[in-house]
């Protein structure tokens, strides 16, 4: 069984920095790419930023420049630097991976979700 926990929400003024973590445990092959998404309320779920397993990224355009994506892979976590944030960056974030499981089957796994709130 393969799940994803993600830890480091919470609510933060405007102008501060959280980071997020998400961590795969279980059996599995290998991890491919890593994503995290977010959705506010009354929104669709969006992608923030995606990471390879060799490292290359990309981030969406309201995120660029304050945040950062980075993954350890000996310890199966991706991680999310989150600065300058702002009210509109108010959502519950959710961590995405692509992984090859024992059976060399890809599948799609999501966290739980983890609520950051910005506000004063």
């Amino acid at each position: 069984q393969v799940q994803l926990v993600e830890s480091g929400g919470g609510l933060v003024q405007p102008g501060g920095s959280l980071r997020l973590s998400c961590r795969a445990s279980g059996d599995f092959f290998s991890i491919n790419a890593m994503d995290w998404y977010r959705q506010a309320p009354g929104k669709q779920r969006e992608l923030v930023a995606g990471i390879t397993r060799g490292g290359n990224t990309n981030y969406a355009d309201s995120v660029k420049g304050r945040f950062t994506i980075s993954r350890d892979n000996a310890k199966n976590t991706v991680y999310l630097q989150m600065n300058s944030l702002n009210p509109e960056d108010t959502a519950v974030y959710y961590c995405n991976a692509d992984i090859t499981r024992i059976s060399r089957v890809r599948t799609n796994y999501w966290g739980q979700g983890t609520q950051v709130t910005v506000s004063s």
